[in-house]
This record gives structure tokens, C-alpha cells and sequence, in this order.
């Protein structure tokens, strides 16, 4: 096991591969499905509530002897904290099942700022290809006009302030109860010309200008990444599209629920661990006077990893999974595990291996220092500097020694010692 940053890397070498488990601590949520699944017990949850709650430490930690690097763990990993590396002999990846998850932007993208501002996991990347106003139509002084916009018809969708510096899109806070990204669109009028453009380019004919069109309007262009390795399909992009051009599945569908019995002792201000270890951020405190409750969730972007139910202490939460989208489980060895494992996740119930698989593997051999010569040892002197150290030992624990080497000058102390020792 090596630690590097918030890395923790398990290593098995044989001498036909080797293999890598790389589990990031500070990506990991504890929602323990790794734990509950693991066919050899090798895998252990930490104090879930306590560092859902502040503590910096690993929310699960593994027993390497236990580990056969089977690939459960990284494969089922909601959040994708674990990922699997080998090289040399081994199964093609293919031949192990994985969540059947995806978010994919269609062909009525635009595309627009909203799905970038929205997602909780800075999971999503938004390039404009359109040329800037400046570039097609530099700005002219003096020029009169008028400018409005509709409040009702925008959708804050962000392209008329990607295009002209004049526009000015005020951020705000996502929340569960309104993922949208911005609360307001302004206009500097004297950055704006009038030229009409905007109006042109805006999506829901939201812009209207009195002014003279210099030019023709750019097409709005660009294109939208997803990072796979930070998406956890929590659905914020697909809410907050205007255009329906999110499509997108969850790994797991479920239903998530609070026991209202538990929730007399809920603090979700002091607490918020539950707020803390969700990845879709779906938890929040109702504002309305009129609510009574305590504490209240968006459904919509869970994912049901069932992190909240580790981290809350009061055992206030529950989530029930009613289906996993996984690829197929090609018919191999390992094959009855895996469905398993899979079945597991819905009805909380682990079946097969209960206990730890003995391997024995090769450990990773020293790597050599080309070039360098290792000094030799010479017995007798190795021996003769140990006879000195031990002679020295009693002299070094005698107070009035100690006590002359703090008060005394090193000239007294070195004939003292010296004197202490020959006797």
C-alpha cells in the first residue's frame, strides 16, 4: 500500500501481472456499497458520521491479505472514488459488469451556460465556437437606441452575455429547491451600440433593441463535455435544460425517504452530515414559515447511493433501491458473484463468499540503482563501535553527568564522561 496526496494505491504483483486498486479518499462519500458487497469482507467502513461531520480520514479502509483484486469494489463505486488499473495477464474489462450509466447532450443543445452552473461536481464544460460581438461588429460611441428585456421569456440561458460585454449574468447559489445557476440578466448601456445582434442571437426572442444592424448574426455554436471520471448522473443538467437535451441514466432508481419518528433530535444546522457526503447536493432546510419541517430533500437528483443513511446518527433516513442499470454479466467464473453482488444492492442481503480467499502472491522486488556501489561492512568495526556505544550507554544515564553537560564547559564534561567510562 503506497499513499500519495489523497490516494490510497493497493498493489498485487504476480509474475503475470499487476494490478492497482486507487481509492481517493476525499472523492469518497462512505455511502459503503463497496463494504457491503466486497466477496471477501476485505473492506471496512470508517466513523461515517464523523467525518461526514468534519473528521479528515478515510471512509473506508482495506485489508490488503483479504483483497483479490476482483474489481467489485471500483466497478460498483457510485461516485467513482476507486479505480482499477492492471497490466500483463488479465480478464479483458469487459468480461466484468459495470453500472450502465450516461449523460449525453443531443442534437438540441445550442448549447448554453445552464448545465455548467448547475452541476454540483464541476462535472460539465461548456465551449462557444461563435465569434464574440466585438470581433464581427467593434463598438461605435455615441450611438443612440433602446434595449429591453423580457423577464418573462428569459431563461437565463447566458448566450446574449457570451456574446456581447454589455450583457452582465449575475450568479447565484444553486439550490435543490432551484438548481438554476443565475437570478438576473442586466444590461451596462454604455457598453451597448444598439446593433441589434443580441436580439438576433437571443434563443426565446427575450431582447428587444432599437438601433441599426450592422452585420448578420453569428449561428450560436459549441459544443458540451461531460467528465465521466466526476459525473455521478445526479440529473441537475437535465433539470435546468430549457431545450430537453440531456439524456441521461441513473445507476440505481429507488425511493428515498426520511422516519419521521427518529427526526424529534435532527440539527441540520449543526449536524449536516446528511448535506454533507451527498453528491447531488439534493438536501436543504425549508425557508417557508409556513413548512414544519425540519429538513427536506429534492428526489429528483438522487442517486440513491445511500450515503445520508451512513452519516446520519440519528437513523432518521432510508433508501430503498428498486433496480440497478448495469451492463450485461458475461457467463464467467466469477459470474454468480457478481449477480450477487448486483441483487444485493436492492434487497440488503450479501450471498456467496463470507470469508477471506488465501493467495499467495509475489511481493514487488526492490528496484536496483544502476551505477551506484553500496559501501561494504566491516564486521570488526561495526562490532568494536557497538562495544563503544554499549560502554557509553551507562555513562550517558548518570544525573551528575547529564547535569555537568548543562552547566559545565564540553572540556569538563569530555574528561568526566572519559573518567566514567575507564572506571
Amino acid at each position: 500500500m503506497d499513499l500519495q496526496g489523497t490516494h490510497f494505491l493497493y498493489t498485487q504483483a504476480t509474475e503475470k501481472s499487476l494490478k492497482t486498486l486507487d481509492y481517493d479518499y476525499k472523492r469518497c462519500n462512505g455511502c459503503g456499497i463497496c463494504v457491503d458487497i466486497c466477496p471477501t469482507k476485505a473492506l471496512e467502513l470508517g466513523p461515517i458520521h464523523e467525518i461526514a461531520t468534519g473528521l479528515d480520514a478515510p471512509s473506508v479502509m482495506m485489508d490488503l491479505e483479504k483483497c483479490t483484486f476482483c474489481r467489485m469494489c471500483s466497478n460498483l463505486c457510485p461516485v467513482q472514488a476507486i479505480s482499477f488499473e492492471a497490466v500483463g495477464e488479465v480478464p479483458d474489462e469487459n468480461q466484468y459488469p459495470k453500472y450502465d450509466t450516461y449523460v449525453n447532450i443531443n442534437e438540441k443543445c445550442l448549447p448554453c451556460l445552464l448545465c455548467e452552473g448547475a452541476c454540483p461536481q464541476d462535472a460539465i464544460e461548456v465551449e462557444f465556437t461563435f465569434p464574440k460581438k466585438e470581433e464581427i461588429a467593434p463598438f461605435k460611441e455615441g450611438v443612440k437606441g433602446e434595449i429591453e428585456i423580457d423577464t418573462e421569456k428569459c431563461n437565463f440561458c447566458g448566450i446574449c452575455a457570451r456574446f456581447c460585454d454589455a450583457f452582465l449574468l449575475l450568479e447565484r447559489e444553486p439550490t435543490p429547491e432551484n438548481p438554476v445557476p443565475f437570478e438576473q440578466l442586466l444590461v451596462d448601456e454604455d457598453k451597448c451600440d444598439y446593433c441589434v445582434l443580441c436580439q438576433d442571437i437571443c434563443p426565446e426572442e427575450a431582447i428587444k433593441v432599437k438601433g441599426e444592424r450592422p452585420c448578420e448574426a453569428p449561428k450560436v455554436e459549441g459544443t458540451v463535455k461531460v467528465d465521466e471520471l466526476k459525473c455521478t448522473q445526479c440529473g441537475r443538467c437535465k433539470a435546468v435544460c430549457p431545450y430537453e437535451a440531456v439524456d441521461l441514466q441513473k445507476p440505481m432508481e429507488g425511493k428515498l425517504s426520511l422516519i419521521e419518528v427518529n427526526l424529534k433530535e435532527c440539527d441540520p444546522q449543526g449536524c449536516r452530515g446528511c448535506f454533507n457526503v451527498c453528491p447531488s447536493e439534493l438536501w436543504y432546510v425549508p425557508t417557508d414559515p409556513e413548512d414544519p419541517r425540519k429538513i427536506a430533500f429534492a428526489e429528483e437528483f438522487c442517486i440513491y447511493c445511500g450515503a445520508c443513511v451512513k452519516a446520519c446518527h440519528l437513523g432518521a433516513i432510508k433508501v430503498e433501491r428498486t433496480d440497478v442499470h448495469h451492463t450485461e454479466i458475461p457467463d464467467t467464473p466469477w459470474a454468480t458473484q457478481w449477480r450477487d453482488a448486483i441483487e444485493s444492492l436492492k434487497t440488503g442481503v450479501r450471498k456467496g463468499v463470507d470469508r477471506a480467499v488465501l493467495r499467495e502472491t509475489e511481493t514487488l522486488k526492490a528496484q536496483k540503482f544502476m551505477g551506484v556501489e553500496f559501501p561494504c561492512i566491516d564486521e570488526e568495526t561495526l562490532a568494536a563501535v557497538q562495544a563503544k556505544i554499549d560502554s557509553l550507554m551507562p555513562v550517558l544515564k548518570s544525573a551528575k553527568v547529564r547535569k555537568l553537560w548543562e552547566t559545565d564547559s564540553s572540556e569538563k564534561t569530555t574528561a568526566a564522561v572519559k573518567k566514567k567510562m575507564e572506571s
